[in-house]
């Protein structure tokens, strides 16, 4: 085995193209409208705001049109009818959430380009000697980088020239291979959960939570109920996988990497600065309640510093990795969810499925939240749009049920999180699909996967959000 450099990344390629059925757009709007003329229905605000809601999921669901131009033309054409002020259009834009996002992708970059998060990534596989230690002490690297890295295509980018080269090493077991391709990209996915961070769809669910109910989960706090959930559910995601795509004798295979890995020497200069830099605003970030700093701030001061010698990025730089495109598509995603609540839309929907809900026992409700959750993403592919379809829906009826709304919305955005069953599903899955020179899996491996892993997330999820949260400070009712 021959030592292999880190520094080489992957594009990721495509997902495959969404059929267009764009008719059937306007037949699920149309509808909506009508709504203004039930009796008790949410009135004309709440229809229109209803119908382009319904016409961008559809257009999501259903065209190859981009979501990020869907989501803002959805919000632009509110703000022309008046529903949705221009001031506020812009904020949301502009908002917190956003700087929070742009000051995490530039201190991620500082981060890599300093080579630690390489090193990081080298040293666990080192240390495998079978196929079950690897798989594990891999799963170990991946869930630690959701904590520096707040994008799981940044991660998975991450992952591959790892992965190449063990794949490289290990020709001789092919379906060890094939377990880790299965391996890597959902264990990205599933560990995205343990900070506020991970994924855009997190900072949509708060903020919209944080506008409905006066109070947001936070950092710290979303750190220590989602941390627990992302180290379980990866290593039980490490048994399936093992399970599923390797025989006995693969798992007692015996081997050394450390050659494929060989030690880096001791922590460069910038290496330290960068994991100083990092810390602190971590740390910072972790103390909010006690300085009073707003995270968007704590992390725009540490991406500045993180810019400046002798940190080897530069603004101009760093700013290259931010993927903008995705920060619009969460910045527009959070307005069309606050119109949804603000117009009053949301609860109508929500009153309608709430009889049933009335007499649930508040158990079964969450329950039944999870599992649509979970299901989403064979309908809305992008993360971010099933938090803002789903949060303004799942707030009042958690709230009618007698369920603590952030109870629900956290379950809902951790179960939202699986998105495993498709290629499309997800673009770390996509990703993992394909890559030149490697064998990897295919859609009826996924398949096989989605079959055994997404009830068991469901469960996982639901024992947390029952047993394992209240004990955390998230209570299951207020």
């Amino acid at each position: 085995m021959t030592g292999y450099s880190y520094t080489t990344r992957q594009a990721p390629k495509p997902a495959p193209s969404k059929p267009t059925r764009a008719w059937l757009i306007p037949a699920a709007a149309i509808p909506a409208l009508g709504t203004a003329l039930i009796p008790g229905g949410p009135g004309w605000h709440g229809a229109i705001v209803l119908a382009v809601f319904t016409a961008a999921v559809g257009a999501w669901v259903l065209t190859r049109l981009d979501d990020t131009w869907v989501a803002l033309t959805a919000v632009a054409v509110l703000a022309v009818i008046g529903i949705l002020a221009p001031t506020d259009l812009f904020a949301t834009l502009g908002a917190e959430l956003v700087w929070l996002l742009i000051a995490a992708f530039v201190l991620a970059a500082g981060l890599t380009g300093s080579g630690l998060v390489d090193r990081f990534v080298a040293v666990l596989p080192a240390r495998a000697r079978s196929v079950r230690g690897l798989a594990h002490l891999s799963t170990v690297a991946l869930v630690v980088s959701s904590l520096l890295v707040p994008s799981t295509s940044g991660r998975v980018a991450l992952a591959v020239p790892v992965f190449t080269a063990l794949a490289g090493a290990l020709a001789g077991l092919p379906r060890v291979v094939r377990a880790l391709a299965v391996l890597f990209p959902t264990v990205v996915l599933l560990s995205a959960v343990s900070t506020l961070i991970g994924a855009g769809a997190h900072l949509v669910a708060d903020q919209l939570l944080r506008e409905a109910s006066g109070d947001g989960i936070g950092f710290l706090r979303w750190l220590l109920l989602g941390l627990p959930l992302a180290v379980v559910s990866s290593h039980l995601a490490v048994e399936v996988v093992l399970r599923l795509f390797t025989t006995r004798e693969d798992r007692r295979a015996r081997f050394d990497l450390r050659a494929l890995f060989p030690p880096r020497g001791p922590w460069t200069r910038v290496e330290r600065f960068a994991a100083v830099t990092v810390g602190v605003v971590l740390v910072l970030w972790c103390t909010e309640p006690w300085h009073g700093l707003p995270p968007a701030l704590v992390g725009l001061v540490g991406a500045l510093a993180m810019c400046v010698p002798p940190h080897r990025v530069t603004t101009g730089t760093a700013l290259k990795t931010v993927p903008w495109s995705l920060l619009l598509f969460t910045a527009a995603t959070a307005a069309l969810g606050s119109a949804l609540v603000g117009s009053g839309a949301a609860a109508w929907v929500a009153d309608v499925a709430l009889s049933p809900a009335r007499s649930a026992p508040p158990w079964l409700v969450l329950t039944v939240v999870i599992v649509v959750s979970t299901a989403a993403h064979l309908a809305v592919q992008s993360r971010s749009a099933r938090s803002s379809v789903l949060v303004p829906v799942v707030i009042p009826l958690a709230a009618a049920a007698g369920l603590a709304p952030a109870a629900a919305v956290f379950a809902s955005t951790a179960a939202a999180g699986f998105c495993h069953t498709l290629t499309s599903s997800a673009k770390p899955v996509a990703l993992f699909s394909d890559i030149d020179g490697v064998p990897t899996y295919s859609s009826r491996d996924l398949l096989r996967l989605s079959g055994v892993l997404a009830p068991l997330h469901v469960v996982v999820v639901a024992v947390f959000a029952l047993l394992v949260w209240p004990c955390l400070g998230l209570p299951l009712v207020p």
